[in-house]
């Protein structure tokens, strides 16, 4: 049997009315409380009334450095000892590094893969306590912060084991009546995010249990949610979006994640950009041999449709469908895809891609998808 470790938060709760506990939890980790929200406090006035006083910090988009920079300060200031955030994955990712870098010395950049150092953290985070309001990134349950630096046009991780949250509250009653885009650019994350780590190199039983259940049902969810409000169906993507953080912190991720890391610092739309590149990713590891990609065709000819051998192109249909911005559309200059193809074989999700895709294969990826 293969040898394999898995790790992930300390305590997960799962389903409706879940939310209802994190006022305790986050009482029982600390008094001197940051909570991390979206650009509105709206959504958070619960949390911030019944936890109060607390410091809050608003995340209005896809955190970058100075941002974080700014956000530690405000957090040291409080003199914080536990930080929540409540918001969907760019609040989670802030929020996390905020955590992490509070106790820290070192500025961010020593601890940032790619463009850092990627230096260890030298003290241990603050406790964490992670409420997704979308289902999408599983950032409640990954070990790792999504973080853009500008200079570099860059997105990369500030990774660290002890980063992984101490509780992660996972309440699908916080995604019902989510807008349609959003639903539609966090499932897409969501349905990519399972699919990668169960093709990928770095593969193992555990993560395979997760991964079989979640593809079909993530992908049927997120076909019955483009038709219409759903509660089951949100229930099934939010833990689709669970299943996907658990196995891509244990297995991986794999190209459309290696290409999205540098893309990111030109279009920042991380969903939209992953169902963008799926098809086209799913298609290059097929014609270059990906194992499993046989199981993979047939759960998305169940969702969509058709045979399994024309699973990607009816993948392709449907994502086109819907109506996405293509990549030109959303602002990308056709003449800079060479430099991020060859960047992206640098990306840490890239070893994780079941077979290797030169930088040729990689530029015909971003074409296809301009």
């Amino acid at each position: 049997m293969q040898s394999f470790a898995f790790l992930t938060a300390t305590e997960i709760r799962f389903g409706r009315g879940t939310a209802g506990s994190a006022v305790d939890a986050a009482r029982s980790l600390g008094s001197r409380i940051v909570l991390v929200h979206g650009k509105s406090a709206d959504r958070a006035a619960w949390l911030n009334r019944d936890l109060s006083p607390v410091a809050q910090i608003a995340i209005g988009r896809e955190p970058d450095v100075p941002m974080i920079e700014q956000a530690v300060a405000i957090a040291r200031q409080h003199d914080a000892d536990c930080v929540v955030a409540l918001g969907g994955g760019a609040v989670i990712d802030a929020g996390k590094a905020i955590a992490a870098l509070v106790p820290a010395t070192r500025p961010i950049l020593d601890h940032l893969e790619v463009v850092g150092l990627g230096l260890p953290l030298d003290h241990a985070p603050l406790p964490f306590v992670a409420i997704p309001t979308t289902a999408g990134t599983g950032a409640e349950v990954t070990r790792n912060a999504v973080i853009g630096v500008p200079e570099a046009r860059r997105k990369v991780s500030l990774r660290d084991t002890r980063m992984l949250p101490r509780l992660a509250i996972i309440d699908p009653a916080l995604t019902d009546n989510t807008p349609a885009n959003v639903t539609l650019a966090s499932g897409l994350d969501a349905i990519t995010q399972v699919i990668e780590p169960f093709i990928s190199s770095r593969a193992n039983r555990m993560t395979d249990a997760l991964c079989r259940d979640a593809i079909p049902l993530g992908l049927s969810a997120l076909v019955r949610l483009t038709e219409g409000e759903d509660p089951v169906a949100r229930d099934d993507l939010a833990w689709a979006s669970l299943c996907g953080g658990l196995a891509l912190a244990n297995a991986g991720l794999g190209a459309v994640h290696g290409l999205a890391g540098p893309l990111g610092g030109y279009v920042p739309h991380h969903g939209l950009i992953c169902g963008l590149l799926l098809p086209h990713v799913l298609r290059a590891n097929a014609a270059a041999g990906a194992n499993r990609m046989d199981q993979v065709q047939h759960w998305i000819a169940g969702a969509l449709g058709g045979s399994p051998d024309q699973a990607l192109d009816r993948l392709a249909a449907w994502v086109d469908g819907l109506g996405l911005p293509r990549l030109g559309q959303l602002g990308l200059d056709p003449a800079l895809i060479p430099d991020i193809a060859a960047a992206a074989q640098s990306s840490s999700s890239m070893k994780g891609n079941p077979v290797p895709l030169s930088v040729g294969a990689l530029t015909m990826i971003l074409r296809a998808a301009l």
